[in-house]
């Protein structure tokens, strides 16, 4: 395993405030950075802002500014967002830096020396908003696809990148590497888009100055999208040469670009042609995530139902933001926003299971132990089922992270957290006291006071305040030492006769009242969108004909895709009987076949056989969604035995 890690977000456009979705992607990079710190690696994260461009230099002019001045005063709105949100990045790069500029230069010269830019002329219909010109062919109705405003003609003399010379090489990378371009619905569309056919790219302007100018031709300026991807290797002072410099040789290859599903085809098109152009490695990852609506609707500053960033921190809290975002939804699929959904998280999961369990235990801890860590004795079996599932736990939240599956991740700690509550009820510390019983006593508060230990470390990445804070009632102090993976992984860590420092509950509840405040508060955002529909009424059943319903827990032990199809998936699902059996289900846009081996489905097992495209199905999994990429299936978190009877 790598020692090093390298993780980028994409350089932000300046011409707009920060939303949402710079937050979603620039948490994610912050959860993957902590990460790989804890788990001893040396790590590089990267952000910044991309300054350069027709669509800045107009949004500047349209408010009376240069165009430096408007990047100037935005780039601190950035910063401002990003230390309320608790994102430790190492670098901050701007690509109106001299730094910067330098390496664009260098790299445009490089893959020119090569013979792959060459002078010409381009006429097409070019949008503003994407800075990318489009033929007649991919928009016949002269609007963007993505903006949906209408195209400028446009023609200007023009660079040109022989883009088109590297189709088979990077088809062939992708064949080889298939970690390359990920989530796996997104590899597919690069490869198609790629089989279609390489352009050659135009990558020069002369229709406006704000940019990097061309080497020995400052009537050109370089293409914003090659100026603006080069960030990842100017902010590692990439020197021109094989070896790039000192950081550059330590850092490059990227291990992962975080992006939006967007600006996909940049990064997993553009940016790798001008890296084998110029002979350089490609990044190891370039993951795309989805986008977020809200209430089913794309978020639109005329519909008034921007979720605003800064708004979300006042009301909910840095922390409780930063969970919902990646607890939500599966990372590279599209979800939709609630406040009522965060809300619920933050009641339930948040303040129920976390915070009630801290507080309960710490309290018991004054009690019964003298408000100290106590020295524990022989564990039973109700302690050692704690800890198998505490270091199952540390485990399988490893494994989910480095595949960047944080909601899974999430899932795991929240098995032990939920297990924690499970095991104060049962072991019944009060109970143990009143019958004299102290050395099983000592045991049980030392055991639940060593889950909060491991549960504050794996929620680290996630939650830095609160896992401190966790931490700082348990008498430790969080520093990288005491937030190693490899520490977290011996149960065991906390040191007998630690004094505990109890504080305040880590999330109050949101009561009624205030929870219908802060709906109020968020009315645009939570109201004002267009309503669903709510579904059609049924008819009422009896309970006679519910009990003829077979539902049971499925254990999903193989999954692959049905040739021809890019929606359905067979499963192999255990539901207690001798052999497993096959389920055919519609789910493939939202979940690729490995993501979904090892999970525990809700399966209705009596439902007639069906055949669909020639594939015997046996059952039919239960889920949620209008369909297409928004599915989410129905899942149960807590161990139970597959074929279990659901009631």
């Amino acid at each position: 395993m790598n020692q090093t890690f390298y993780v980028t977000t994409p350089i932000y456009y300046v011409n707009d405030v920060p939303h949402i979705g710079h937050a979603y992607t620039t948490i994610a990079a912050d959860v993957m950075a902590r990460y790989h710190r804890s788990a001893g690696r040396e790590v590089r994260f990267l952000t910044g802002t991309d300054e350069h461009g027709l669509k800045i230099d107009k949004a500047a002019r349209a408010q009376g500014m240069r165009p430096i001045q408007l990047a100037d005063q935005v780039v601190e709105r950035f910063r401002a967002l990003w230390k309320r949100l608790d994102i430790r990045f190492d670098d901050f790069i701007r690509t109106t830096e001299e730094r910067h500029q330098r390496v664009v230069q260098r790299l445009f010269s490089r893959v020119r020396e090569r013979g792959d830019i060459y002078l010409g002329e381009y006429e097409g219909l070019y949008c503003t908003g994407c800075e990318e010109y489009f033929t007649e062919t991919q928009v016949p109705d002269g609007r963007c696809p993505l903006h949906q405003r209408p195209l400028e003609r446009m023609k200007e003399k023009s660079y040109f990148f022989r883009m088109s010379r590297y189709q088979e090489a990077l088809l062939r990378h992708i064949e080889e590497h298939p970690d390359f371009v990920q989530p796996e619905i997104r590899r597919n569309e690069i490869t198609s888009f790629i089989r279609e056919g390489l352009r050659d790219l135009s990558v020069s302007r002369t229709s406006f100055s704000w940019g990097v100018p061309v080497p020995d031709d400052p009537a050109h300026v370089i293409y914003v999208w090659i100026d603006a991807l080069a960030n990842y290797i100017s902010a590692l002072g990439w020197d021109g040469s094989d070896s790039g410099g000192e950081l550059f040789s330590r850092f490059w290859p990227a291990d992962v670009h975080l992006i939006g599903k967007d600006i996909l085809r940049f990064h997993a098109v553009y940016w790798p042609t001008f890296l084998l152009s110029a002979g350089l490695p490609l990044p190891r990852r370039v993951y795309a995530h989805g986008f977020w609506t809200i209430n089913g609707e794309k978020m639109s500053k005329s519909l008034r139902n921007v979720v605003e960033p800064h708004a979300l921190i006042d009301a909910y809290g840095a922390d409780a933001v930063r969970f919902f975002l990646l607890r939500e939804v599966p990372f590279g699929l599209d979800g939709d926003f609630s406040h009522p959904a965060l809300i619920g998280r933050v009641n339930a999961e948040l303040a129920n299971d976390l915070g009630n369990l801290l507080r309960r235990v710490v309290t018991v801890a004054e009690k019964y132990t003298r408000g100290e860590v106590p020295t524990p004795g022989a564990r039973e079996g109700l302690e050692q089922h704690l800890v198998e599932v505490g270091l199952r736990a540390v485990k399988e939240s490893a494994e989910h992270l480095e595949n960047f599956q944080f909601h899974r991740a999430l899932l795991s700690i929240w098995e032990l957290v939920r297990e924690a509550n499970r095991f104060m009820d049962e072991a019944g510390p009060w109970t143990l006291h009143k019958e004299g019983r102290l050395e099983r006593l000592n045991t049980v508060v030392y055991d639940a006071l060593e889950s909060l230990r491991v549960i504050g470390v794996l929620l680290h990445p996630f939650m830095p305040s609160t896992a401190e804070a966790m931490l700082s009632q348990l008498g430790l102090r969080p520093e990288q030492a005491e937030l190693s993976r490899e520490r977290v992984a011996r149960w065991g860590g906390l040191a007998a006769g630690t004094l505990l420092q109890k504080g305040a509950p880590l999330f109050p509840r949101i009561e009624p009242e205030r929870a219908q405040s802060l709906l109020g508060q968020f009315a645009p955002a939570a109201q004002e969108a267009k309503p669903s529909q709510p579904p059609p009424e049924k008819p009422q059943i009896a309970i006679e004909d519910f009990q003829k319903i077979d539902l049971r827990v499925g254990l999903v032990r193989s999954a692959e895709r049905i040739k021809k199809s890019d929606k359905l998936l067979r499963l192999m699902v255990d539901v207690g009987e001798a052999e497993p059996r096959q389920v055919v289900a519609g789910i493939g846009k939202a979940y690729t076949p490995e993501s979904l081996v090892g999970r525990r489905i809700l399966l209705l097992c009596n439902l007639k056989p069906a055949k669909l495209m020639g594939v015997e199905s046996r059952g039919m999994l239960l889920a949620a969604g209008p369909g297409g990429e928004r599915v989410v299936i129905a899942e149960f978190a807590g161990d139970l035995a597959a074929g279990e009877s659901v009631h």
